[in-house]
Protein backbone atom coordinates (compact mmCIF):
# COMPACT_ATOMS: atom_id res chain seq x y z
CA UNK A 1 0.00 0.00 0.00
CA UNK A 2 1.46 3.50 -1.19
CA UNK A 3 2.14 6.11 2.22
CA UNK A 4 -0.71 8.19 0.52
CA UNK A 5 -2.96 5.24 0.47
CA UNK A 6 -1.83 4.65 4.34
CA UNK A 7 -2.82 8.09 5.78
CA UNK A 8 -5.92 7.89 3.57
CA UNK A 9 -6.92 4.36 5.33
CA UNK A 10 -6.31 5.52 8.77
CA UNK A 11 -8.57 8.15 8.95
CA UNK A 12 -11.59 7.48 6.66
CA UNK A 13 -12.41 4.47 8.21
CA UNK A 14 -14.91 4.96 11.18
CA UNK A 15 -13.64 4.12 14.18
CA UNK A 16 -10.07 4.40 13.54
CA UNK A 17 -8.21 4.56 16.73
CA UNK A 18 -5.54 7.17 16.80
CA UNK A 19 -1.72 6.61 16.45
CA UNK A 20 1.25 7.27 15.48
CA UNK A 21 1.56 8.44 11.55
CA UNK A 22 4.06 7.69 9.31
CA UNK A 23 4.85 11.15 9.20
CA UNK A 24 7.25 13.27 11.98
CA UNK A 25 4.70 13.84 15.16
CA UNK A 26 5.36 17.78 16.01
CA UNK A 27 7.70 19.60 14.40
CA UNK A 28 9.07 22.71 16.91
CA UNK A 29 10.08 25.79 15.54
CA UNK A 30 13.95 26.01 14.58
CA UNK A 31 16.37 27.71 17.44
CA UNK A 32 16.91 31.08 15.34
CA UNK A 33 13.02 31.69 15.19
CA UNK A 34 12.18 31.60 19.20
CA UNK A 35 14.70 33.07 21.90
CA UNK A 36 17.60 30.49 22.30
CA UNK A 37 17.03 29.27 25.53
CA UNK A 38 12.89 28.70 24.95
CA UNK A 39 13.05 27.02 21.26
CA UNK A 40 13.57 23.09 21.93
CA UNK A 41 10.73 21.76 21.56
CA UNK A 42 12.14 19.09 24.86
CA UNK A 43 11.01 21.90 27.12
CA UNK A 44 7.46 20.78 27.12
CA UNK A 45 7.22 17.08 26.59
CA UNK A 46 2.94 17.56 27.18
CA UNK A 47 2.45 20.03 24.39
CA UNK A 48 4.39 17.57 22.23
CA UNK A 49 2.67 14.63 23.13
CA UNK A 50 -0.42 16.46 22.93
CA UNK A 51 -0.22 17.17 19.02
CA UNK A 52 1.92 13.84 18.21
CA UNK A 53 0.08 11.18 16.02
CA UNK A 54 -1.45 13.25 13.51
CA UNK A 55 -3.32 12.39 10.81
CA UNK A 56 -5.61 10.57 13.45
CA UNK A 57 -9.63 10.13 13.86
CA UNK A 58 -9.37 13.02 15.86
CA UNK A 59 -7.89 15.88 13.81
CA UNK A 60 -5.62 15.77 10.59
CA UNK A 61 -3.18 18.91 11.47
CA UNK A 62 -1.98 21.12 14.33
CA UNK A 63 -0.33 24.11 14.60
CA UNK A 64 0.42 25.58 18.32
CA UNK A 65 2.61 28.85 19.85
CA UNK A 66 2.70 29.17 23.45
CA UNK A 67 4.17 32.68 24.44
CA UNK A 68 4.87 35.00 27.62
CA UNK A 69 7.12 34.87 30.66
CA UNK A 70 7.00 31.02 31.41
CA UNK A 71 8.37 30.50 28.26
CA UNK A 72 8.10 30.11 24.23
CA UNK A 73 7.37 27.10 22.34
CA UNK A 74 6.12 26.40 18.85
CA UNK A 75 4.87 23.09 17.32
CA UNK A 76 3.15 21.97 14.14
CA UNK A 77 1.61 18.14 13.33
CA UNK A 78 -0.11 16.22 11.10
CA UNK A 79 -0.40 16.81 6.64
CA UNK A 80 -1.29 19.33 4.77
CA UNK A 81 -3.50 17.43 2.95
CA UNK A 82 -4.67 13.47 2.75
CA UNK A 83 -4.15 13.16 -0.71
CA UNK A 84 -0.16 14.21 -1.00
CA UNK A 85 0.44 13.35 2.72
CA UNK A 86 2.66 16.29 2.84
CA UNK A 87 3.68 17.99 6.61
CA UNK A 88 1.74 20.71 7.80
CA UNK A 89 2.55 23.95 6.55
CA UNK A 90 2.98 25.71 10.60
CA UNK A 91 2.58 29.33 8.59
CA UNK A 92 -1.04 28.53 7.18
CA UNK A 93 -3.89 29.69 7.22
CA UNK A 94 -6.79 29.21 8.80
CA UNK A 95 -10.67 29.34 9.41
CA UNK A 96 -10.84 31.16 13.08
CA UNK A 97 -14.57 30.73 13.86
CA UNK A 98 -15.39 32.79 16.40
CA UNK A 99 -12.61 34.27 17.31
CA UNK A 100 -13.68 36.42 15.47
CA UNK A 101 -16.07 37.91 18.09
CA UNK A 102 -13.09 39.35 19.71
CA UNK A 103 -12.22 41.46 16.99
CA UNK A 104 -15.77 42.81 16.25
CA UNK A 105 -16.04 43.14 20.37
CA UNK A 106 -12.93 45.43 19.92
CA UNK A 107 -13.95 47.77 17.37
CA UNK A 108 -17.07 48.27 18.52
CA UNK A 109 -15.55 48.88 22.25
CA UNK A 110 -13.25 51.51 20.19
CA UNK A 111 -15.98 53.10 18.59
CA UNK A 112 -17.54 53.83 22.68
CA UNK A 113 -14.24 55.03 23.34
CA UNK A 114 -15.22 57.87 20.14
CA UNK A 115 -18.34 58.07 22.21
CA UNK A 116 -20.01 56.90 18.42
CA UNK A 117 -21.38 53.85 19.86
CA UNK A 118 -23.14 53.91 23.29
CA UNK A 119 -23.11 50.51 25.08
CA UNK A 120 -26.04 50.99 27.20
CA UNK A 121 -28.33 52.61 24.12
CA UNK A 122 -30.60 50.23 22.73
CA UNK A 123 -29.85 48.50 19.24
CA UNK A 124 -33.19 49.78 17.93
CA UNK A 125 -31.57 53.56 18.32
CA UNK A 126 -29.59 52.76 15.53
CA UNK A 127 -31.31 50.10 13.61
CA UNK A 128 -34.99 51.06 13.64
CA UNK A 129 -35.90 49.57 10.55
CA UNK A 130 -34.49 46.52 11.21
CA UNK A 131 -35.16 45.83 15.26
CA UNK A 132 -38.69 45.41 15.93
CA UNK A 133 -40.21 46.85 19.17
CA UNK A 134 -40.78 43.69 20.97
CA UNK A 135 -36.49 44.24 21.04
CA UNK A 136 -36.74 47.37 21.82
CA UNK A 137 -34.98 47.36 24.99
CA UNK A 138 -32.01 45.00 24.04
CA UNK A 139 -28.71 47.17 24.55
CA UNK A 140 -25.37 47.35 22.56
CA UNK A 141 -23.42 45.97 26.00
CA UNK A 142 -26.61 43.30 25.95
CA UNK A 143 -25.36 41.96 22.40
CA UNK A 144 -21.38 41.82 22.93
CA UNK A 145 -22.35 39.55 26.14
CA UNK A 146 -24.60 37.39 25.21
CA UNK A 147 -27.31 38.41 27.31
CA UNK A 148 -29.50 40.02 24.67
CA UNK A 149 -32.33 36.97 24.43
CA UNK A 150 -32.30 37.11 20.72
CA UNK A 151 -32.83 33.24 19.60
CA UNK A 152 -30.77 31.91 16.64
CA UNK A 153 -31.90 32.43 13.00
CA UNK A 154 -33.19 29.70 10.57
CA UNK A 155 -31.06 27.96 8.69
CA UNK A 156 -32.28 25.54 5.96
CA UNK A 157 -29.56 22.87 7.29
CA UNK A 158 -30.15 21.13 10.18
CA UNK A 159 -26.93 17.83 9.43
CA UNK A 160 -23.63 18.31 8.46
CA UNK A 161 -24.47 16.89 5.17
CA UNK A 162 -27.30 18.96 4.92
CA UNK A 163 -24.84 22.16 5.12
CA UNK A 164 -21.97 20.22 3.02
CA UNK A 165 -24.67 20.87 -0.20
CA UNK A 166 -25.62 24.21 0.94
CA UNK A 167 -21.76 25.36 1.47
CA UNK A 168 -21.80 28.17 -1.23
CA UNK A 169 -24.96 29.99 -0.11
CA UNK A 170 -24.82 33.58 0.43
CA UNK A 171 -26.10 34.72 3.67
CA UNK A 172 -27.14 38.17 3.87
CA UNK A 173 -26.54 39.64 7.31
CA UNK A 174 -30.12 41.57 7.50
CA UNK A 175 -32.35 38.54 6.48
CA UNK A 176 -30.56 36.73 9.61
CA UNK A 177 -31.53 38.91 12.10
CA UNK A 178 -35.01 39.09 10.88
CA UNK A 179 -35.58 35.78 10.99
CA UNK A 180 -33.90 35.96 14.34
CA UNK A 181 -36.28 39.11 15.72
CA UNK A 182 -39.33 37.09 14.06
CA UNK A 183 -39.18 35.07 17.02
CA UNK A 184 -40.19 35.37 20.50
CA UNK A 185 -37.44 36.32 23.03
CA UNK A 186 -35.85 33.58 25.16
CA UNK A 187 -35.60 35.89 28.56
CA UNK A 188 -35.75 39.17 28.96
CA UNK A 189 -33.00 41.27 28.16
CA UNK A 190 -30.42 41.20 30.73
CA UNK A 191 -31.80 38.16 32.93
CA UNK A 192 -29.62 35.41 31.31
CA UNK A 193 -26.43 34.41 28.82
CA UNK A 194 -27.08 32.33 25.93
CA UNK A 195 -23.96 32.28 23.62
CA UNK A 196 -25.17 33.21 20.07
CA UNK A 197 -23.83 34.53 16.89
CA UNK A 198 -26.55 36.91 16.40
CA UNK A 199 -25.42 39.37 18.66
CA UNK A 200 -22.79 40.15 16.57
CA UNK A 201 -24.25 39.74 13.34
CA UNK A 202 -26.51 43.10 14.73
CA UNK A 203 -23.34 44.27 16.45
CA UNK A 204 -21.44 44.41 12.61
CA UNK A 205 -24.65 46.38 11.02
CA UNK A 206 -24.08 48.73 14.13
CA UNK A 207 -20.58 49.30 13.33
CA UNK A 208 -21.41 49.53 9.81
CA UNK A 209 -24.20 52.30 10.76
CA UNK A 210 -22.40 54.17 13.03
CA UNK A 211 -19.10 55.11 10.62
CA UNK A 212 -20.68 54.53 7.39
CA UNK A 213 -18.25 52.28 6.08
CA UNK A 214 -18.50 48.44 5.99
CA UNK A 215 -17.79 46.16 8.58
CA UNK A 216 -14.60 44.51 7.33
CA UNK A 217 -12.89 47.72 6.30
CA UNK A 218 -13.14 48.79 10.29
CA UNK A 219 -11.37 45.65 11.50
CA UNK A 220 -8.44 45.96 8.47
CA UNK A 221 -8.13 49.71 9.38
CA UNK A 222 -8.65 49.59 13.35
CA UNK A 223 -7.07 46.32 13.97
CA UNK A 224 -5.39 44.59 10.97
CA UNK A 225 -2.88 47.29 9.94
CA UNK A 226 -2.26 48.97 12.72
CA UNK A 227 -0.84 45.60 14.04
CA UNK A 228 0.35 44.62 10.90
CA UNK A 229 -1.53 41.35 10.67
CA UNK A 230 -0.72 41.21 6.79
CA UNK A 231 -2.62 37.38 6.74
CA UNK A 232 -5.35 38.02 8.54
CA UNK A 233 -8.66 38.61 6.49
CA UNK A 234 -12.30 38.75 6.68
CA UNK A 235 -13.42 36.21 3.32
CA UNK A 236 -16.72 37.62 2.39
CA UNK A 237 -18.32 35.94 -0.05
CA UNK A 238 -15.21 34.02 -0.66
CA UNK A 239 -15.18 30.47 -0.37
CA UNK A 240 -11.59 29.77 -0.71
CA UNK A 241 -8.92 30.39 1.73
CA UNK A 242 -6.09 32.79 0.24
CA UNK A 243 -2.66 31.43 0.02
CA UNK A 244 -0.83 28.57 1.95
CA UNK A 245 -3.36 26.95 4.29
CA UNK A 246 -3.75 23.24 5.64
CA UNK A 247 -7.15 21.57 4.54
CA UNK A 248 -9.89 21.01 6.74
CA UNK A 249 -11.69 17.79 6.64
CA UNK A 250 -14.97 16.61 8.35
CA UNK A 251 -16.87 13.94 9.47
CA UNK A 252 -19.78 12.96 7.47
CA UNK A 253 -21.98 10.22 5.45
CA UNK A 254 -20.03 10.69 1.84
CA UNK A 255 -22.00 9.63 -1.30
CA UNK A 256 -21.73 5.52 -1.29
CA UNK A 257 -23.55 5.55 1.78
CA UNK A 258 -20.36 5.50 4.67
CA UNK A 259 -19.09 7.23 6.95
CA UNK A 260 -15.59 9.17 6.51
CA UNK A 261 -13.94 12.04 5.96
CA UNK A 262 -14.66 14.93 3.16
CA UNK A 263 -12.51 17.83 1.95
CA UNK A 264 -14.47 20.95 3.61
CA UNK A 265 -11.64 23.65 2.65
CA UNK A 266 -13.84 25.31 0.00
CA UNK A 267 -16.97 26.82 2.01
CA UNK A 268 -18.52 30.34 1.98
CA UNK A 269 -18.53 31.69 5.39
CA UNK A 270 -21.06 34.44 5.27
CA UNK A 271 -23.31 32.46 8.03
CA UNK A 272 -20.81 33.89 10.51
CA UNK A 273 -19.83 37.25 9.17
CA UNK A 274 -19.06 39.12 12.00
CA UNK A 275 -19.20 36.64 14.54
CA UNK A 276 -17.25 33.54 12.65
CA UNK A 277 -15.87 34.08 9.30
CA UNK A 278 -12.06 35.75 9.87
CA UNK A 279 -9.30 33.77 8.40
CA UNK A 280 -5.63 33.68 10.19
CA UNK A 281 -2.68 32.59 11.09
CA UNK A 282 -1.24 31.29 14.46
CA UNK A 283 1.48 34.30 14.36
CA UNK A 284 -1.15 36.96 13.24
CA UNK A 285 -3.55 35.62 16.68
CA UNK A 286 -0.33 35.44 18.61
CA UNK A 287 0.35 38.79 17.97
CA UNK A 288 -3.35 39.98 18.50
CA UNK A 289 -3.27 38.54 21.66
CA UNK A 290 -0.67 40.11 22.95
CA UNK A 291 -2.05 43.25 21.85
CA UNK A 292 -5.13 42.82 23.11
CA UNK A 293 -4.06 41.67 26.65
CA UNK A 294 -1.66 44.59 26.85
CA UNK A 295 -4.33 47.36 26.15
CA UNK A 296 -3.04 48.54 23.00
CA UNK A 297 -5.92 47.32 21.06
CA UNK A 298 -8.65 48.66 23.60
CA UNK A 299 -7.31 51.09 26.12
CA UNK A 300 -8.65 52.50 29.75
CA UNK A 301 -12.14 51.09 31.54
CA UNK A 302 -13.61 49.84 28.32
CA UNK A 303 -11.03 47.27 28.16
CA UNK A 304 -12.10 45.58 31.31
CA UNK A 305 -15.73 45.45 29.87
CA UNK A 306 -13.93 42.21 28.04
CA UNK A 307 -12.65 40.97 31.70
CA UNK A 308 -16.11 41.31 33.55
CA UNK A 309 -18.63 38.86 33.55
CA UNK A 310 -22.20 39.78 33.49
CA UNK A 311 -23.91 38.62 37.04
CA UNK A 312 -26.24 36.12 35.63
CA UNK A 313 -26.86 32.90 34.89
CA UNK A 314 -26.61 30.17 31.79
CA UNK A 315 -30.04 29.86 29.65
CA UNK A 316 -29.20 26.47 29.06
CA UNK A 317 -26.97 24.96 32.03
CA UNK A 318 -27.70 27.38 35.21
CA UNK A 319 -24.05 27.93 35.97
CA UNK A 320 -22.83 31.59 36.20
CA UNK A 321 -22.23 33.65 32.97
CA UNK A 322 -18.73 32.42 31.27
CA UNK A 323 -18.57 35.13 28.49
CA UNK A 324 -17.84 38.84 28.68
CA UNK A 325 -17.20 40.99 25.76
CA UNK A 326 -15.76 39.31 23.47
CA UNK A 327 -14.23 37.02 25.90
CA UNK A 328 -14.71 33.83 27.96
CA UNK A 329 -13.26 32.61 31.12
CA UNK A 330 -12.36 29.68 32.54
CA UNK A 331 -10.52 28.21 35.31
CA UNK A 332 -7.71 25.82 34.47
CA UNK A 333 -4.93 24.97 36.81
CA UNK A 334 -5.89 27.01 39.28
CA UNK A 335 -5.71 30.44 37.46
CA UNK A 336 -8.33 32.52 35.51
CA UNK A 337 -7.50 32.14 31.76
CA UNK A 338 -9.35 34.32 29.45
CA UNK A 339 -9.67 33.78 25.78
CA UNK A 340 -12.22 32.50 22.78
CA UNK A 341 -12.52 29.23 20.80
CA UNK A 342 -13.55 29.36 17.24
CA UNK A 343 -15.26 26.18 15.15
CA UNK A 344 -15.80 26.47 11.36
CA UNK A 345 -16.17 23.07 9.40
CA UNK A 346 -12.92 21.54 9.20
CA UNK A 347 -11.35 23.85 11.37
CA UNK A 348 -11.01 24.26 15.59
CA UNK A 349 -8.90 27.27 16.52
CA UNK A 350 -8.49 29.51 19.95
CA UNK A 351 -6.46 32.06 20.86
CA UNK A 352 -6.25 32.65 25.23
CA UNK A 353 -3.78 33.78 27.84
CA UNK A 354 -3.58 34.65 31.65
CA UNK A 355 -4.76 38.15 32.57
CA UNK A 356 -1.38 39.11 32.95
CA UNK A 357 -0.52 37.55 29.88
CA UNK A 358 2.30 35.63 31.70
CA UNK A 359 1.35 32.49 29.25
CA UNK A 360 -0.21 32.95 26.36
CA UNK A 361 -1.70 29.83 23.74
CA UNK A 362 -2.77 30.26 19.99
CA UNK A 363 -4.12 27.06 18.02
CA UNK A 364 -5.03 25.50 14.99
CA UNK A 365 -6.66 21.94 14.73
CA UNK A 366 -7.83 20.82 11.90
CA UNK A 367 -10.14 18.98 13.56
CA UNK A 368 -12.43 16.19 11.96
CA UNK A 369 -15.62 17.27 14.09
CA UNK A 370 -15.31 20.69 14.11
CA UNK A 371 -18.41 22.10 15.71
CA UNK A 372 -19.30 18.74 17.95
CA UNK A 373 -21.35 19.52 21.07
CA UNK A 374 -17.66 18.07 22.93
CA UNK A 375 -14.39 20.07 22.40
CA UNK A 376 -12.23 18.45 19.96
CA UNK A 377 -10.04 16.00 21.77
CA UNK A 378 -6.45 17.62 19.84
CA UNK A 379 -7.56 20.67 21.04
CA UNK A 380 -8.60 19.58 24.31
CA UNK A 381 -5.22 18.36 25.14
CA UNK A 382 -3.17 21.10 23.96
CA UNK A 383 -5.24 23.47 26.29
CA UNK A 384 -4.75 21.18 29.30
CA UNK A 385 -0.80 20.78 28.41
CA UNK A 386 -0.29 24.77 28.43
CA UNK A 387 -2.98 25.64 31.44
CA UNK A 388 -3.66 22.47 33.29
CA UNK A 389 -7.07 21.07 34.18
CA UNK A 390 -9.86 22.81 35.44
Amino acid sequence: MSRTASLLAAVLLAGVVAGPSALPAAAATPPDRAPAHLAAQHQNPALAAAIAGLPSADATAALVRVGGDEGVWRGSSGVHDLRTGRPADPGARFRAGSVTKVFTAAVALQLAAEGRLDLDRSARSYLPELIPASYGGVTVRQLLNHTHGIPAPDFPATTVEEAYADRFRVHDPRDMVRSATSKKPEFAPGERQHYLNIGYTITGLLIERVTGDTYERQVARRILRPLGLHDTYLPGKNPRIAGRHNHGYQTMRLDDGTTGLRDVSVWRATDGWAAGDIISTTADLERFTNALFQGRVVRGPLLEEMFTLPEVTDFRTGKPAAYSIGLSMKELGGREVWGKTGGRWGYNAAIASTRDGKRTLVYSVNSTDAKGQDMNKVAENIMVAVYGRP
